[in-house]
């Protein structure tokens, strides 16, 4: 096994709180052999400081116990290489979340929604589908905080971006479907920022936006356009993935950019061989006044923006140019806006004519 494995019992006992952890470890290998002792080892060696110092030996078992059940039972899950199971299976937590135990809660509901699926991808797909209006959580602004645990966005029925993205990788995880939280700190036209989930299936990693299920499959989104034009040699413009094993890098969390502690892998080469989006194309959101709400309006008879429980990034896409009239449709009412030179814009019903 790797080096970075050979934490000895005695490294383990050197820190705060280091009793629990070292009975973890003992207790691994007592009740799943070498590989549980290998399991819990890695856990060990990716752990923040933070979680080393105040998570318990129960906790950190009921964790392992759940994710080798699931290891065993599902189809997908038993037959993967043991490092992948390791670094995107077994992991209690994506980011900075805070910690819990989600496999408890998620086990049973996912182990319902993914009974029909023989494959990883169509266990992913049946979660993405499903979980989340099962649980009641959508996008939605008003939410706390971006790094959300489940059990926070749970209580609000609410989170953005990266909690739904937690949310989908923990569900995906509690039956065994390896997973990931993916994203970029800043779009490369500068439009912000964004967090979805990875899926490794067959030797080869891909992606899905959370709470953004497409019948046509995996590696599809609103978002591709975008990642096409991520600059791999700039952290803030890369795209990123989590990672529980060390790298050489930190994945960005906007939230809290000083936190280094999430290892981090930069993955834009894989989206920047995806189709760019057409030269001249211009994102759209109407709303109805300023500081208020979203509209479903249609853009030139053609496209409709997004509300709701859309992403506030998912904006439609039109093809136009600096100066063109766009014509703006709700309800049964028609009005016109010129277009500014701006890939990205905001146009407020009450202000057209």
């Amino acid at each position: 096994m790797m080096k970075c494995l050979l934490l000895s019992l005695i490294g383990l006992a050197s820190f705060a709180n280091g009793g629990e952890v070292e009975d973890f470890v003992g207790e691994a290998k007592k009740k799943h052999g070498e590989f549980g002792e290998r399991a819990a080892r890695f856990l060990v060696e990716g752990m923040p400081k933070s979680d080393r110092e105040t998570l318990k030996k129960d906790f950190l078992m009921t964790n392992l116990d759940l994710a080798m059940k699931a290891r065993k039972e599902f189809p997908w899950a038993k037959d993967l290489p043991e490092e992948v199971f390791l670094n995107d299976v077994l992991p209690y937590a994506s980011l900075d979340e805070t910690r819990e135990d989600w496999r408890t809660f998620f086990y049973p509901k996912c182990a319902e929604l993914v009974k029909g699926a023989t494959t990883t991808t169509e266990a992913a797909q049946a979660i993405n589908k499903g979980v989340f209006n099962l649980i009641k959580v959508h996008y939605n602004t008003g939410r706390k905080a971006p790094n959300q645990s489940p059990s926070e966005s749970i209580k609000l029925e609410m989170a953005t971006c990266t909690g739904l993205s937690i949310i989908l990788v923990d569900a995906c995880r509690s039956v065994g479907v390896p997973a990931r939280v993916a994203g970029t700190a800043l779009w490369s036209n500068k439009r912000g920022n964004h967090t979805w989930a990875e899926i490794y299936d067959g030797g080869q990693w891909f992606f899905t936006g959370a709470d953004e299920y497409n019948a046509k499959g995996l590696n599809r989104g609103w978002f591709t356009g975008d990642a096409s034009k991520a600059i791999e040699s700039q952290w803030q413009h890369a795209i990123w993935a989590s990672s529980w094993k060390k790298a050489d890098s930190f994945f960005p969390m906007v939230w809290n950019m000083k936190n280094r502690e999430v290892p981090g892998v930069n993955v834009t080469s894989r989206y920047m061989k995806k189709k760019e989006a057409s030269e001249g194309v211009v994102y759209f959101r109407v709303w109805d006044t300023r500081g208020g709400k979203r509209l479903v309006a249609t853009l030139n008879d053609s496209v409709k923006t997004k509300a709701g429980t859309a992403d506030l990034n998912d904006m439609a896409e039109l093809k136009v140019k600096t100066g063109d009239t766009v014509k703006v449709t709700f309800g049964d009412e028609a009005r016109e806006a010129v277009l500014p030179e701006s890939k990205t814009v905001d146009l407020y019903w009450d202000q057209l004519k």
